[in-house]
């Protein structure tokens, strides 16, 4: 259980959230939501203890669960099943009966015999923590999201971003916590695996906390929705389902605005009279009265929703370039003895569409990190063609400096720009004020997405890698970035689960990986994208 008292979160000087009190019960599905920004990621992680509030205070009693948008691990040499396995403890005695394992095929006696006594002993404590039946359950938890032995059996360092997140959200859910508090849970899951994860929170006994732009999730899930208004500073609870939520948080807009007009109605007409007796000695007393009683008309009333700010993204037109500005021949990457994929030749025309397709560890994340130059090819080649000006967006936010603040993130993409023409920028990103000058790692996800977006913005990119664009972006965001997509004159090359992505691009081609096959589009691929 989670007990929040009279919260207040800020972000710089700026306030996020103002003297919030709630509780989280055994049972409880609350579905987080608000704009970008609003501070859902900021509170999930006041709840998880890994930040504290400028005031008030959380109490937790019971393991809490955290999934974090951004997950990251210490050691990327860990293998993915262990790093499920040690949500329970059990990675270090699994480990320890591997060693135990070597010991006992030793020649030597007494090695042998030290073995057989070592593996005797983590065998006993493997089976009180629930043995074989548990290794098990996390197989099948990290089989259901798309995570198979031979992914599990590899280090952390040569899965995807979207494997090493599935292997987070595995470990979470596998923890066995009394709270799990998800961030984005359904980023990089293919359709089946979404269906499943909808199922497990629903039949789950603990509490829950989700922020998801995942209408589908919230509905199936939950059964409160706890709403962030950003205007208002102000989180309101609703002890309903996503449905009833938006009926009832329509119609007590709708009350608002009836209240507001009849107050306004009624403070107008006493001011107007107030306005008429000011003048007369007599009465001066009375319109002073009335001033008052017109202001507290006024005071006690809810503040009406504003329509939520949304960024405002239109790339300009790209820099001039040659007719094919990128050229990859023979590209092939493997780590270690996992080969991800071998040939992939791709030719990008300027003001072409191509979209990557591929089951997640199929190597599209891969594929865009070696034409961006992030990583380097085992084999072939990536050749930029006349006024190449490439653009890269990477789905882990990796092309973002998080020791720098935001002002600081763009200058670096265009050391040339005018500060205050930088300031307009993020203006229209919704970074203005305080909020330039956060450091880049207190973001959430969605503010470093549209972060990562405005450096594009000022890049005059004639080529743009996009991968995963429209992650952790809610509704209105999206629409955005969509429209940005379809207005776009040069070159994109996109990977993408969202449909709605590869319908706003139109491509003209596909390229299917692992085999690097290459083909026109056609409506049959559009079916291929939420599996992917």
């Amino acid at each position: 259980m989670i007990t929040a008292t009279q919260v207040e979160l800020r972000a710089g000087a700026r306030i996020l959230l103002d003297d919030a009190s709630f509780r989280i019960n055994p049972g409880d599905k609350v579905g987080l939501v608000g704009r970008n920004g609003a501070g859902k990621t900021t509170l999930t992680r006041v709840l998880s203890g890994e930040a504290q509030p400028a005031d008030g205070s959380v109490s937790r009693t019971g393991d809490v669960g955290y999934l974090p948008q951004d997950p990251r691990t210490d050691d990327p040499e860990v293998i993915a099943r262990d790093r499920i396995l040690s949500a329970r403890g059990l990675d270090q005695v699994v480990a320890g009966l591997r060693r135990a394992e070597k010991q006992m095929a030793s020649s030597d006696a007494d090695e042998h015999e030290k073995g057989m006594r070592r593996y005797e002993k983590l065998e006993a404590q493997f089976l009180a923590l629930g043995g074989y039946a548990v290794e098990s359950e996390a197989a099948t938890i990290g089989a259901s999201l798309g995570l198979d032995d031979r992914v599990l059996g590899q280090p952390l360092r040569t899965l995807s971003g979207g494997q090493r997140r599935r292997v987070e959200l595995a470990r979470i859910l596998f923890s066995d916590a009394e709270t799990l508090l998800l961030d984005e849970p359904t980023n990089h899951l293919d359709a089946d695996s979404v269906l499943w994860l909808r199922d497990f929170l629903r039949s789950y006994r603990g509490g829950l906390v989700v922020i998801s732009h995942d209408v589908a999730l919230l509905d199936h899930t939950v059964n409160r929705i706890f709403h962030l208004d950003a205007n208002r500073t102000a989180l309101d609870v609703y002890n309903v389902g996503w449905q009833a939520y938006l009926e009832q948080r329509e119609t007590d807009e709708r009350r608002r605005h009836r209240e507001r007009a009849n107050a306004e109605k009624k403070a107008t007409a006493l001011k107007a009279q107030a306005d008429k007796m000011r003048y007369k000695a007599t009465k001066a007393t009375a319109a002073q009265n009335m001033i008052k009683r017109a202001d507290r008309l006024l005071s006690g009333l809810e503040e009406q929703r504003r329509s939520d700010k949304v960024a405002k993204l239109r790339f300009p037109d790209p820099a001039p370039c040659g007719k094919t500005p990128l050229t990859a021949t023979g590209l092939s990457k493997s780590y270690g003895s996992l080969e991800v994929f071998t040939d992939v030749d791709l030719a990008i025309d300027r003001g072409s569409r191509v979209v990557v397709l591929g089951l997640n560890g199929a190597g599209k994340t891969t594929l865009l990190r070696l034409l961006a130059g992030v990583e380097t090819a085992d084999t072939g080649v990536v050749e930029p063609g006349h006024g190449l000006r490439l653009g890269y967006y990477a789905q882990e936010h990796e092309t973002l400096d998080t020791a720098r603040t935001v002002f600081e993130n763009m200058r670096s993409a265009a050391p040339d720009l005018p500060a205050l023409e930088a300031r307009r920028v993020l203006g229209s990103f919704l970074f203005s004020g305080d909020d330039v000058d956060k450091p880049a790692s207190v973001l959430s996800g969605g503010e470093k997405t549209r972060l990562a977006l405005a450096s594009l913005v000022v890049s005059s990119a004639n080529v743009l890698l996009l991968d995963e664009p429209t992650n952790n972006l809610d509704p209105a965001s999206r629409e955005e970035v969509l429209g940005a997509l379809r207005s776009f004159s040069g070159a994109i090359v996109l990977v993408t689960h969202d449909e709605g992505a590869v319908e706003a691009l139109g491509p003209e081609r596909v390229v299917l990986l692992p085999d690097g096959a290459e083909d026109l589009w056609n409506p049959d691929y559009a079916e291929l994208v939420s599996l992917a």
